[in-house]
């Protein structure tokens, strides 16, 4: 695989039901190219934070896969209420999630430190009633 290959997907806001359909999409795709099953879980996990986060905080958004030879580029975009301080949202346990989000089992302030946790590089860029855009690269494993 020489190519770069590019997956696209819409992340359906508020709709729980359908989160986790990109992160899914690209695990099926990396295990079908023969991608180690440690950096497959990686990846899963790591963009299925940033989908839930779409869902959650932002009504939804655009994730994208990049997938080449030695690692994967993953991008996340939503035109949501965007991050007011970053490094306070890096924080473990740390949420703005509402009562009604965390009674469904979600908004345990864990999203973004899991998607550093299992991601080689991690970048946030966001503007307050902007949105926010997470960059992420998985490295993978020999």
């Amino acid at each position: 695989m020489g190519e770069c290959i590019r997956l696209e997907y819409d992340v359906d806001g508020q709709n729980f039901a359908s989160a986790g359909h990109a992160s899914e999409s690209v695990k099926r795709m990396l295990k079908q190219m023969g991608v180690p099953a440690l950096t497959v879980r990686r990846v899963a996990i790591a963009m299925y934070e940033g989908e839930i986060n779409m869902v959650i905080h932002a009504h939804g958004g655009k994730a994208v896969a990049e997938i080449y030879p030695d690692h994967i580029d993953i991008t996340l975009a939503d035109h949501g209420p965007g991050i007011a301080d970053i490094s306070l949202a890096m924080q473990a346990g740390y949420s703005t999630a509402t009562e009604n989000i965390r009674s469904l089992g979600f908004g345990a302030g864990m999203g973004l430190p899991n998607m550093k946790k299992y991601s080689d590089d991690m970048q946030i860029e966001s503007t307050v009633g902007v949105g926010t855009t997470v960059t992420l690269r998985v490295n993978f494993e020999e």
